[in-house]
């Protein structure tokens, strides 16, 4: 294996690693927190939707998310699934 293919698999594997769509962020998650505090744990999220004062927000894809609702600004509930 040449030293380029070996610093690129090593390069997928750290970010890989540093995915912030783990068990340990979403232990974190709490009802009651902000928007803001949300997105700083998780990142920006990959879609949203909502109307009137009620929205949800979900990070990752099919296989490997965290979904968040809100009431207003405040976390109502969440859900995660496929997290390592």
């Amino acid at each position: 294996m040449s030293l380029r293919s070996l610093a690129l698999l090593s390069l997928c594997v750290l970010l890989a690693a540093c995915s912030k769509l783990n068990q340990e962020n979403y232990s974190k998650l709490k009802t009651g927190m902000t928007k803001a505090e949300v997105e700083s744990l998780l990142g920006s999220p990959t879609e949203c939707s909502g109307a009137l004062g009620v929205s949800s927000c979900t990070w990752g894809d099919e296989k490997t998310f965290i979904s968040v609702q809100y009431a207003g600004d405040k976390v109502l509930m969440y859900a995660g699934q496929g997290l390592k």
